[in-house]
């Protein structure tokens, strides 16, 4: 799920909150960012979960029509198929997920009238009027209605989305990375799934990204001194504290890493952080950062600071 780039970015906040705050203990912010990353999964979870809520809602509101004082026979012999759904079924035996659901303590148990209100959209949908009227009762069907419906009604819904961003600050970023996950997740539930697939995981390769953040965030600190002093020497003509504050944290991340990771060629961690600067900084920043780490990079390449090992060598 968590690829090199949104991983850069997660270290990018939170020592952007590390410097914000004026704190001293490392390690404590060192912890916070790893539960940040953890919760990511929360909201994957979240996610998933809800597809079991919304069967359940729905069964809710077939009941309850059925003891209307004169109900019709629509009301007595309901429409099943959304409450029947083969997919989410199969989604809800997975064990993993039964697991991570419970290990995390994920619930809809309290927000039955948004998921109400999210069912009542879906309904409202042609996607669904077209689903429980066509005859053909197939796996298929089922699984691409729930793929559609996540893609046009579930993705964007507002009420979902001012939810998670009020559960957890960062989550209104890491949606748009969660919900691709998300699709590719229903896509790979086929009937014959066992109840034992996996899920996909947090981490892309574990061990390697862990340390990679880890590194990242703490060298950043420790060499914050000295890899301002290197940006201070080429920005002369500007007092660095006068730069958006965000342009020369990407910078000293961007030295940092090429510096301190051997594995990593040069023109990777250049490139990453231009890309990060054109979403999270000014409009501007990308040409100001890209002149600046230019320089940077002939400059210590001239005092031989570079160490370059295996992958790293490549350009």
């Amino acid at each position: 799920m968590l690829n090199r780039r949104y991983l850069r970015t997660l270290v990018m906040r939170a020592l952007y909150g590390f410097f914000q705050s004026d704190s001293n203990d490392l390690a404590k912010g060192e912890r916070e960012l790893f539960t940040t990353i953890d919760k990511i999964y929360d909201l994957y979870i979240y996610q998933l979960a809800l597809f079991d809520e919304l069967r359940h809602v729905a069964a809710g509101i077939l009941e309850d029509a059925k003891t209307k004082h004169l109900p019709t026979k629509e009301n007595l012999d309901p429409n099943m198929k959304f409450v029947e759904n083969k997919f989410i079924a199969k989604l809800t035996e997975n064990i993993h997920l039964k697991r991570e659901i419970n290990n995390r303590k994920i619930s809809w148990n309290n927000e039955h009238e948004l998921v109400k209100k999210l069912f009542l959209t879906i309904k409202s949908s042609e996607l669904y009027w077209k689903y429980m009227n066509v005859s053909d009762d197939s796996y298929e069907v089922h699984q691409r209605f729930i793929i559609n419906i996540f893609k046009e009604n579930i993705a964007d819904f507002e009420l979902l989305n001012q939810l998670y961003e009020e559960r957890s600050l960062n989550w209104g970023d890491d949606i748009y990375l969660v919900n691709p996950t998300i699709v590719k997740t229903l896509e790979t539930f086929g009937e014959f799934a066992e109840p034992d697939m996996p899920l996909i995981t947090l981490y892309k390769e574990k061990e390697e990204d862990i340390d990679f953040v880890s590194n990242l965030f703490v060298q950043t600190i420790l060499k914050n001194q000295e890899v301002e002093t290197l940006i201070a020497e080429r920005t002369r003509n500007w007092e660095v504290d006068r730069i958006a504050m965000m342009d020369v944290l990407l910078m000293k991340m961007a030295i940092t890493e090429m510096l301190q990771f051997e594995n990593i060629p040069l023109s990777v961690s250049f490139n990453e952080y231009l890309e990060i600067s054109k979403t999270y900084s000014t409009p501007k920043s990308s040409a100001f950062i890209n002149g600046i780490l230019d320089k940077l990079v002939i400059d210590l390449k001239a005092k031989d600071m570079f160490h370059k090992s295996g992958r790293g060598l490549m350009e």
